[in-house]
């Protein structure tokens, strides 16, 4: 089994749920979105983001509205719907059972240096 397979698998399934915390925060366009994402250590592409957000906004979890740039052309800036709320706040419920799930296997889990030194 590859190891960075699982990682990329474990990463992927994370993505939707730091998006939507993301714009929680506040309303943000894709550029920015990948920017936060990358300063958690989380790379994604554009690529992979725009479909996402098309997904999300195609749910009914998002909406968009442009705003003018001082830069450019106007900027799509995406945001939290009441459903996308709630069904972050449903997320953000199967999250912490996730990690109290795994939090609980993994405790009893030694280093193999501490397991020999344990084993009778």
């Amino acid at each position: 089994m590859d190891v960075n397979n699982m990682k990329s698998q474990m990463r992927k399934g994370m993505l939707e749920y730091c998006v939507l915390l993301l714009l929680h925060r506040e309303a943000a366009y894709a550029s920015d979105i990948i920017c936060k994402l990358k300063e958690a250590r989380l790379i994604v592409v554009e690529g992979t983001l725009y479909p996402l957000l098309t997904r999300l906004k195609n749910d009914g979890l998002l909406v968009y509205e442009w705003v003018e740039s001082t830069q450019g052309p106007p900027r799509k800036y995406y945001r939290l719907t009441r459903q996308g709320e709630a069904f972050l706040g449903e997320l953000e419920c199967s999250w912490q059972e996730l990690v109290d799930t795994v939090n609980r296997i993994s405790r009893p889990l030694l280093p193999a240096s501490e397991r020999k030194a344990v084993a009778i």
